[in-house]
């Protein structure tokens, strides 16, 4: 049976497993994932790197269009990695410095339209899920199945600081916490698609179960989505059992 392929949209804040769970589902479902987070640290990245005034609005939409963003699977992570200007940019990324400016560079008007508008063509064809603040509220509001993902403040702040370990073995948790803290008010309350639940999206507080116990649970409304699409006139998706 062919699989009517949807989009599903996943929000929610920083380190509250966003990416985990969209990498799984993608891999369950055979979709594409698609980290538009990664596309936001990507074009941080070139603006450190260039030194552009992130306050210039010229200097920002002159660096824009030097910017080509692409993603492409790495077969020994056995995942998508985001590259900028034909460079994996994947290892820096995460570093301690793109964490700290990449909210202010996303809340630039002119940066979240340059964003939606690469990740809305990566949508045309469906079948792919996405992770961010804005995707089921801005980038894809017809999304058939959207997500709101939350945890427990001390829950996120603990994930991050053990992610950040891994490439900054001296940051602390102080620094992790604020960051944290800082990047949630930005989110929340920049003037360009602020991060907030659409109204039809499903929450999901994951501060005490496991990964494997969330993706079984996204399954079912997966399935669940997928049961109202057939009834639409579309085949099933389909999920895998490997």
């Amino acid at each position: 049976m062919s699989a009517h392929k949807i989009i599903i949209a996943i929000d929610g804040f920083s380190s509250c497993g966003k990416s985990t769970l969209a990498k799984q589902l993608a891999a369950k479902l055979g979709y594409n994932y698609i980290d538009s987070g990664a596309m936001y640290r990507a074009i941080t990245l070139y603006f450190l790197r260039n030194d552009v005034d992130i306050n210039n609005q010229q200097e920002v939409v002159s660096a824009l269009s030097d910017i080509n963003l692409s993603f492409h699977f790495n077969k020994a992570r056995e995942q998508s990695d985001i590259y900028l200007n034909d460079e994996d940019v994947e290892p820096f990324i995460r570093d301690l410095i793109v964490a700290e400016k990449v909210s202010p560079v996303a809340a630039i008007k002119e940066v979240r339209a340059f964003a939606v508008a690469q990740q809305q063509r990566m949508g045309q064809s469906k079948g792919i899920v996405m992770d961010g603040r804005d995707i089921g509220t801005v980038v894809f509001p017809n999304a058939e199945l959207k997500i709101f993902m939350t945890a427990d403040p001390d829950v996120r702040v603990l994930r991050r600081y053990d992610e950040m370990l891994l490439s900054n073995p001296n940051v602390t948790l102080e620094e992790v916490k604020h960051n944290l803290e800082l990047r949630d008010y930005i989110d929340s309350n920049r003037e360009e698609s602020p991060l907030r639940k659409a109204d039809d999206a499903i929450e999901l507080n994951n501060s005490s179960i496991s990964r494997e116990e969330q993706l079984e649970i996204v399954l079912e409304w997966v399935k669940d989505r997928a049961t109202d699409v057939v009834r639409n006139g579309f085949p099933a998706v389909e999920i895998s059992n490997n």
